[in-house]
């Protein structure tokens, strides 16, 4: 007895040890999963927080340099080493800013032109020069900056270029002086328009070609006049592809076609709209948009649209300034932002995605003569007579913001504000449309057709399954059914991309026939079999009715498919897709969200079969037995008694697939097309939040707004996906305290 009682008591101990060791393993694991969560959510928090981060500007060196002359035009390297000015009189003069124990010394100077009568500028980013002179001839240039690595230290040495090939060339040929004056220079065409003393207007049009033998890319030049133009002209801009020619004249801007020989007037439009009279024309980044400066102290953007099968220009926007006089416009040099400065020193940060402006601030005791912002728009140069100011400017994500993200935005080139999501382009100059609205709606989209697809099916199949099939059919069913949820998403992806989609297209009519008649024939099959006579109903046991209903399914739906043809010849003229194009209007994709739906709810069916059949099957019997006892039918007892009793289950059975849906990516990725549109049309395509973070996050710059935005499309997921679980446990706790004293 002794004996049994030691060995008792240390089995005892040995299981008060286990149960120990167990608990705090347990709630080890838990911990550890809640601060995983709780590490993932602060990692993507930081990620994203930087893109609202608002402009700074802040001054980084004052030097004086003191010029006979009057300043036209700057510009910095890109390295911010070195500066150029040039002036309104022609001379052209290199200034080191970097290091700072050398700022302000002069490092060259050069006399591009004598006594010239007009300047121009280019784009910021071609930084193109023309001075028009009094004999009618023009001169370009172009300071560059070679940048060298001797000794593995960066050496930049400025020069001078003449980008088409020779300093000047005759513009007038009657030699007169040039008044005003446009230019754009691009790598194998420029164009160049001014207007002479005696009020003409003449182009100068260059294309270049590469010589096969030299290797040198040679200049073809063509002289031309312009002429139905307006008797005052206040402005003109010439876009960089040298095609079109921007007039300012009073209220009215007119666009002028340039070919090679000649030009013709292509529209004209009033540009006044009530808020003053328009002064200036400047070109944004691109030169797709204009921006227009009037006397009310606003800027306009203007860009050409496609309506009813013509181009026409339209106002986007208008920026609202102070009362102050707006003195220069400074375009980055490639995304779609500006720098205002105006009269009172104010100066402003501008994007085009938004009206309000992102900085803005009274940075100067006066009005500045000219500002110029670096390539890589961190540096702003100034110059205030002999005064050369450097500022540090912070402005590293002006295209996001809460419009660009959640509102419409009219976009360059689009008929209409919209929802866009096109994060990537083959130009420089590119604007970024980021919107996380289409792709949550295309997230949205393909959860809710897949769970259509997957609740009926998978509810029944689970309710059938555990409370009528027979043990020995569920022994086998279940585990089946459970064992789908192991197929790997990619496989499902894949077949549903590359067999599905065109089985879907080849045999549309066909599939909505059976999503139809299926229904309807289960239900027919039911009610035959009601009518039965008894004995031959008894014939067959308890559970094993799917048997009869099996075959029938399968019939029916080699049916519906084998009619598809025919159906397609006799009702939609043998194509279904040009039919629903043609007739209602409705675009067709082969890869839809009719396909995402069926791929997609095959991989969320295991989830809610499982966890649903789980449920029901756990109703405690006597709640079955006492409700069948009272005189209940199975019918009664499966809707009044086990149904409610596991509906804390069956609801966290369907926000479990939900959740699946939302997250799922390898199907969405393969079966949808990727196509970030707004549209219900469920043979349309889409593009979900996780499948955009797995195409684009391999190719994105670390740090860049791409970069960023698709970590908040995470950080989105995330909340979403707890947002969810979180709503889900507290309906699946009332139901349970609902439920509870059955």
């Amino acid at each position: 007895m002794a004996d049994a009682s030691a060995f008792l008591m240390g089995e005892s101990r040995s299981r008060r040890l286990k149960d120990r060791f167990a608990r705090y393993g347990v709630t080890a694991g838990g911990i550890l999963v809640l601060l995983t969560l709780v590490l993932i959510f602060f990692y993507l928090l930081y990620v994203t927080v930087p893109i609202f981060s608002s402009v700074t500007v802040k001054q980084q060196q004052t030097f004086t340099l003191p010029f006979s002359d009057t300043a036209a035009a700057t510009g910095i390297d890109e390295h911010n080493d070195l500066a150029y000015r040039l002036s309104q009189q022609g001379e052209l003069s290199f200034v080191r800013l970097m290091p700072q124990d050398q700022a302000g010394e002069i490092v060259s100077q050069h006399t591009v032109t004598e006594q010239p009568t007009s300047f121009a500028k280019s784009l910021p980013r071609d930084a193109v020069f023309a001075y028009g002179n009094p004999d009618g001839r023009v001169t370009i240039v172009k300071p560059v900056f070679r940048v060298t690595f001797p000794n593995n230290q960066r050496v930049t040495t400025p020069e001078i270029d003449y980008p088409l090939g020779q300093p000047s060339f005759v513009l007038d040929p009657q030699g007169q002086a040039i008044t005003q004056l446009a230019i754009s220079v691009r790598t194998d065409n420029a164009l160049v328009v001014g207007k002479t003393a005696d009020h003409r207007l003449v182009a100068l049009t260059f294309a270049g070609q590469d010589n096969l033998l030299t290797r040198q890319l040679e200049w073809q030049s063509n002289l031309f006049e312009i002429s139905d133009i307006p008797n005052k002209v206040t402005d003109l801009a010439v876009t960089p592809d040298g095609r079109t020619l921007y007039l300012l004249s009073g209220n009215y801007l007119y666009v002028m076609a340039i070919n090679g020989s000649g030009s013709q007037t292509r529209e004209v439009v009033d540009v006044s709209d009530g808020q003053g009279k328009p002064l200036k024309i400047d070109l944004l980044s691109g030169a797709n948009s204009l921006l227009i400066t009037t006397s009310g102290n606003t800027v306009s953007q203007w860009f050409e649209i496609l309506a009813k099968g013509k181009r026409s220009l339209v106002k986007a926007r208008d920026f609202s300034l102070s009362d102050s006089a707006l003195v220069q416009l400074v375009p980055e040099y490639y995304r779609k932002g500006f720098f205002a400065i105006q009269q009172n020193g104010m100066l402003s940060a501008y994007y085009t995605a938004d009206k309000a402006a992102l900085y803005q601030e009274t940075l100067f005791t006066a009005a500045p003569d000219t500002v110029a912002i670096s390539p890589r728009a961190d540096r702003l140069l100034v110059l205030t007579a002999d005064e050369w100011h450097l500022y540090a400017v912070n402005n590293t994500h002006p295209e996001i913001g809460f419009s660009s993200l959640w509102q419409e935005v009219w976009y360059e080139g689009y008929p209409e504000p919209d929802y866009v999501w096109q994060s990537t382009s083959a130009s420089d100059e590119f604007e970024p449309k980021l919107s996380l609205v289409p792709i949550i709606f295309g997230t949205l989209k393909a959860a809710m057709y897949a769970m259509f697809f997957a609740i009926p099916l998978a509810l029944a199949g689970a309710i059938y399954t555990a409370y009528f099939m027979s043990s020995a059919m569920r022994s086998v069913i279940k585990p089946t059914v459970e064992i789908m949820e192991a197929l790997p998403t990619v496989i499902l992806g894949f077949l549903a991309g590359l067999w599905l989609a065109p089985i879907v297209e080849d045999f549309l009519p066909g599939i909505v026939m059976s999503l139809v008649m299926l229904p309807l024939m289960i239900l027919l099959v039911g009610w035959s079999w009601s009518v039965l006579p008894g004995q031959w109903r008894h014939k067959l046991p308890n559970g094993l009715h799917i048997a009869i209903l099996t075959p029938m399914i399968v019939l029916l739906g080699y049916a519906c498919f084998t009619a598809s043809p025919y159906v397609e010849q006799w009702l939609f003229d043998g194509d279904v897709r040009i039919f629903l194009t043609n007739e209602w209007g409705i675009g067709y994709d082969q890869r839809n969200a009719l396909v995402v739906g069926i791929a997609m709810g095959f991989a969320v069916i295991p989830t809610i079969f499982s966890i649903a059949e789980d449920a029901i099957f756990s109703v405690p019997s006597h709640l079955t037995s006492g409700s069948l006892a009272l005189g209940a039918t199975h019918w009664q007892t499966l809707t009044k008694v086990v149904l409610l009793t596991a509906s804390p289950g069956i609801f966290s059975a369907i926000m479990m697939g939900l959740g699946r849906a939302v997250g799922e990516t390898m199907i969405v990725l393969m079966a949808t097309g990727n196509t970030p549109i707004m549209d219900w049309n469920v043979l349309q395509g889409l593009r979900t939040l996780s499948a955009t973070i797995a195409i684009e996050m391999p190719e994105s710059e670390v740090g860049s707004s791409h970069y960023r935005v698709l970590f908040l499309a995470a950080f989105v997921l995330f909340i979403a996906t707890f947002v969810f679980n979180t709503i889900a446990e507290l309906v699946r706790q009332r139901l349970r305290e609902k439920y509870s004293s059955l």
